[in-house]
């Protein structure tokens, strides 16, 4: 990705996030479901979400640590 590509992804994001803030203090709940997808998209074209990059099956940010090979670490710490 180029850096004016990334900038404007980045500017995207935090404009959805400031959708999020506003759509939260209105309480207007479509308005909120809208800018949390809004933030959603700017945030896998950044490449923050969706399927890793570096494709070895060794995503465990979306479950608990518990129920990931972290457990015992975890436990013991």
């Amino acid at each position: 990705m180029s850096e004016p590509e990334r900038q404007r992804h980045v500017r995207e994001l935090m404009k959805a996030r400031r959708d999020v803030k506003a759509a939260k203090a209105s309480g207007d709940d479509d308005a909120l479901r809208t800018a949390r997808d809004a933030v959603n998209k700017a945030k896998i074209k950044l490449g923050e979400r969706g399927p890793t990059w570096w494709g070895d099956d060794t995503d465990h940010n979306r479950k608990l640590v518990q129920n990931s090979p972290y457990a015992d670490w975890w436990e013991a710490r």
